[in-house]
């Protein structure tokens, strides 16, 4: 029986530099399919802050606090979590830190997070354009507290979006139900927590304690919740 090639790729998808007739571009799309089956991670608003919530499935042989960690510190002031391929999110991640610290020697003050998040959208874009490139299989969410706090999403298409509240990963779709119904404006820190590990315990069915990562972002910078204290927050969970 002869096989018949798939008629709507026709080879299309072999090269990032080259649109099928329907102007797509098919590594890009295989690249977001990455970011939809990586852990489910969450930020959001609050009044004063930025609080990030991710998946990360812990193995009890693994070492406690390894790099592999998803919710990562670029600078004093801002912090990134990602979904997708972990490996693709560190290279991009020692790429903004460098950035973060050459602007503070360039310009004597710390970088904005629109100017970071824009870096990393661009770096990304690079990687759809030239032959010889794959897209980088990850999605961010880029927190920072400047003057207020801020919140941007990248995609593996280098695309950059604003938001209030965002979910990224495989359960997109059930956290940002939650986070549409209940997230308001200037919510305090707790209910913020609250409702980020609400949202992400409805994405991630069956998540232990143990897998939560927890970070807020305030105008004290970024502060990672470990061992009790954020078993505390969890204690409900």
């Amino acid at each position: 029986m002869e096989i018949m090639p798939d008629m709507g790729k026709m080879g299309y998808d072999r090269a990032i530099v080259t649109f099928s007739p329907e102007g797509r571009l098919f590594q890009v799309e295989y690249a977001r399919e990455a970011v939809k089956r990586g852990s489910t991670s969450i930020a959001m608003i609050f009044n004063n802050g930025i609080v990030l919530v991710a998946a990360r499935p812990v193995d009890k042989l693994s070492v406690e606090n390894s790099i592999n960690e998803k919710i990562q510190q670029i600078d004093e002031h801002i912090g990134i979590v990602s979904s997708g391929l972990l490996g693709d999110a560190r290279i991009i991640i020692n790429k903004a830190r460098v950035k973060a610290q050459i602007h503070k020697i360039t310009y004597d003050e710390k970088i904005d997070t629109p100017t970071l998040a824009k870096y990393i959208s661009d770096l990304k874009q690079m990687h759809t354009q030239y032959a010889g490139l794959r897209p980088m299989g990850v999605s961010f969410l880029i927190t920072g507290m400047d003057d207020k706090p801020v919140l941007f999403e990248t995609d593996p298409g280098g695309s950059l979006f604003e938001w209030k509240a965002q979910a990224i990963g495989r359960g997109v779709d059930t956290a940002r139900k939650t986070l549409e119904k209940e997230w308001k404006a200037n919510m305090d820190r707790d209910k913020a927590i609250s409702l980020a590990l609400k949202a992400l315990k409805k994405a991630e069915k069956g998540i232990r304690k143990e897998d939560v990562e927890i970070s807020i972002i305030d105008k004290k910078g970024l502060v990672k919740y470990k061992d009790k204290e954020k078993m505390k927050l969890l204690k409900s969970f």
